[in-house]
């Protein structure tokens, strides 16, 4: 029989996964096209055609043994040099090799970096809302969720309820900016506050407490918009970055972790993880994907597609009567439910729009549309949530 962790675990379910498969099962009954699906966040841009190029050099040039061998568990040098370089070319953050782990993905690097830090009680602080597999995450670890409540409309969050949060049993915070599923990318001044919170807590408590910055979204941001450098605010960051969406390669699972040097217990910390990595069952990252890495450091996602789809899908939706976020990165549209949330979800549904309820994200009363699909999609799809919009609001 199966833990009973893991049938809690099942009990929960992911509704994005849910909803996806719901799309599949619709799409049979009414066909593909007529089943408008905005529920997982998989990338709709195809990856950099020099990817796919230096994928078949390095299979044709490279040792056989060598390439599908093992290496050390954080990774190829050579890779984690280029990534530290490209690092420091972008943010001046004084990072090498000895820095990077290189990871199975965004959530393999927080699932080491928890791995790492936490103890079976401790609790990891999150703010909502906030992407839901965070929760497994930290139950892996035998951590405790505690979640600061959402702020609407801006989605920045709360120092207020933010500061009372952090108590002696906090070791970590999970942020996520360019956020999912907001499209919210946390200012300057936002992150000022949190740093200076943290220090005054750690200080107060005698205790380290680690800001963990998952960041699969930091290439995606529009209108000019930047998302900060987090370890400029906080050094006691880790950093789990992911090139699932900044090269439209999510199923290649391959990111990696940056550890500052200044970083309280740095060499520490940086074995610790490269240990969860092993003890964890991942072992090492993907050795092709590395080196992948290596030629296409600079390679960059079309973000100009995804903001296309952004502003189509914003001013329909706004034209329609809806509430909604304006995203500023990421590719997720948040709009404010005009009735009970699952009664909204269960009506768009009839209409063949999938979307996810706020509640998987710790914040009701919204749903997440993933606009990361096809213009023509998203234009196929209007008519359906003007309907939705008419029936809602009786026009």
């Amino acid at each position: 029989m199966i833990s009973e962790k893991m049938k809690e675990i099942m009990r929960s379910g992911s509704a994005i996964r849910a909803m996806f498969e719901e799309g599949k099962r619709l799409a049979q009954i009414y066909g593909k096209e007529n089943v408008y699906d905005f529920s997982l966040g998989n990338p709709s841009v195809p990856a950099p055609e020099s990817v796919k190029k230096a994928i078949k050099e390095i299979v044709d040039k490279t040792d056989s043994l060598t390439l599908h061998g093992y290496m050390t568990n954080n990774g190829y040098q050579s890779t984690r040099e280029v990534v530290a370089n490209n690092l420091n070319k972008r943010f001046n953050g004084g990072f090498s090799a000895e820095n990077i782990v290189m990871t199975v993905g965004a959530a393999g690097g927080l699932n080491v970096a928890l791995k790492a830090i936490v103890n079976a009680g401790e609790e990891v602080v999150v703010i909502a809302p906030y992407f839901g597999e965070y929760n497994n995450y930290i139950a892996n670890v035998d951590g405790k969720v505690t979640v600061v409540p959402p702020n609407p409309p801006t989605f920045q969050p709360n120092m207020t309820a933010f500061e009372k949060a952090i108590n002696k049993n906090t070791k970590a915070v999970i942020i996520n900016t360019p956020n999912n599923p907001t499209g919210v990318i946390y200012g300057e001044e936002t992150l000022r506050e949190m740093s200076a919170i943290l220090k005054r807590k750690s200080e107060e408590y005698s205790s380290v407490i680690y800001l963990i910055s998952d960041e699969p979204y930091r290439e995606l941001a529009y209108d000019g918009e930047k998302a900060p450098f987090i370890p400029d605010f906080y050094p006691n960051t880790i950093i789990g970055y992911s090139y699932s969406k900044s090269l439209s390669l999510p199923g290649e699972r391959i990111g990696y972790l940056a550890i500052p040097s200044k970083a309280d217990g740095f060499e520490e910390l940086v074995s610790a993880c490269n240990v969860a990595t092993r003890i964890l069952g991942f072992v090492n990252a993907p050795s092709l994907q590395q080196l992948v890495v290596e030629k296409c450091i600079d390679e960059k996602t079309d973000v100009s597609a995804y903001d296309r789809n952004r502003q189509l899908l914003y001013a329909a939706l706004t034209e329609y009567g809806f509430e909604c976020v304006r995203p500023q990165g990421a590719f997720y549209m948040f709009v404010k439910c005009p009735i009970e949330e699952s009664e909204f979800v269960a009506k768009a549904k009839s209409y063949n729009l999938l979307l996810v309820g706020g509640k998987s994200f710790g914040c009701e009363g919204y749903v997440r549309i993933a606009y990361c699909v096809s213009y023509d999609m998203i234009e196929a799809s209007l008519p359906s949530f003007k309907k939705l919009a008419d029936e809602i609001f009786k026009k």
